[in-house]
């Protein structure tokens, strides 16, 4: 038996003995929270909600993929369109820290009404060793706070179970492979999503930019390392910067958007290194985000900053 399948194993068996009751899980199709909702799901079957939130700041195509495979799993399930409510809630706000806590504290709001709903008094979470660790603990050592962490309210009316708190993304990849789960090769998003791609206040139309910015990152990478001209990285987005910088569109001077963009490579998420993007890639992405945003974007760049010094993330 590989270490993988011991670990599903004593984490079923431990999870059948923690929930007492009906549980509620925020699964957003990634592959931590992914994990934590089939090993609870193998534990107490129906007793488990996996709720996946549309915030309206995920990914192009993201609450279609992760609905087919939800409904692919045959796990309980409920897709919640918050978005308004998200949007609502970031209307001005542009420090990083406060985007995070205000999407940490909406979130548990969703899903105490969905716990009532359901009868849940208990909460799963996909909490992995460096969420917690940047976390940091009594405002000593924070790199960032993760909105499964320092969101959290001191009285949520439900109990916290993580069974993925001691693991790192690797680890919580060899879990998912063995279980079979299609995102195990995903690459990692953050909790508040693409609003802490958006350097800016987060709006329908900035996150709209930034969606788009980051399908093409995603889609040239993507084609590049299957064609053998790179190696995929371990993560790869755009960011919307929150300054604008003179440009041409026609004949006429525009002031206009930048997109960076960030591609690293990296084992656990702790440290990593930029990626090599070939010349001729980068050049795709910057002709293809400024050609179908001419009107918005003027100016791309490339992030070569490692971690540390930088995060992975820009915010």
């Amino acid at each position: 038996m590989s270490g993988a399948d011991v670990f599903i194993t004593r984490a079923v068996e431990a999870l059948k003995k923690e929930i007492g009751g009906k549980a509620i899980i925020a699964c957003s199709g990634g592959v931590d929270s992914t994990v934590s909702a089939v090993l609870a799901s193998m534990a107490v079957g129906d007793r488990l909600l996996a709720v996946y939130v549309d915030t309206g700041l995920m990914r192009k195509g993201e609450t279609e993929e992760v609905r087919a495979m939800l409904e692919g799993m045959r796990m309980n399930y409920k897709v919640i369109d918050a978005s308004e409510e998200f949007f609502a809630a970031l209307r001005g706000v542009r420090d990083p820290e406060a985007k995070r806590k205000a999407i940490g504290r909406l979130f548990i709001e969703v899903f105490e009404r969905e716990a009532k709903k359901f009868g849940a008094e208990y909460l799963v979470q996909g909490t992995i060793a460096p969420d917690v660790l940047e976390s940091g603990k009594d405002g000593k050592g924070l790199v960032k706070s993760h909105h499964n962490v320092g969101g959290l309210p001191e009285e949520m009316g439900m109990k916290v179970v993580e069974p993925l708190v001691e693991l790192y993304k690797e680890d919580v990849r060899g879990i998912a492979r063995a279980l079979g789960i299609k995102s195990s090769e995903r690459q990692p998003f953050p909790g508040p999503a693409l609003s802490v791609r958006c350097l800016d206040e987060v709006t329908p139309e900035n996150i709209a930019i930034v969606r788009e910015a980051c399908a093409i990152v995603e889609d040239e990478i993507k084609g590049a390392a299957a064609g053998g001209r790179m190696e995929l990285p371990w993560q790869y987005f755009a960011i919307l910067l929150p300054t604008r910088s003179v440009g041409v569109h026609g004949d006429e001077r525009a002031y206009g958007r930048t997109i960076a963009v960030r591609a690293i490579s990296s084992k656990d998420g702790m440290t990593a290194t930029h990626s090599r993007i070939p010349p001729e890639v980068l050049d795709s992405i910057s002709k293809r985000i400024t050609d179908s945003m001419e009107d918005k974007v003027n100016r791309v760049v490339y992030d070569i900053t490692n971690k540390p010094p930088a995060t992975i993330e820009w915010e």
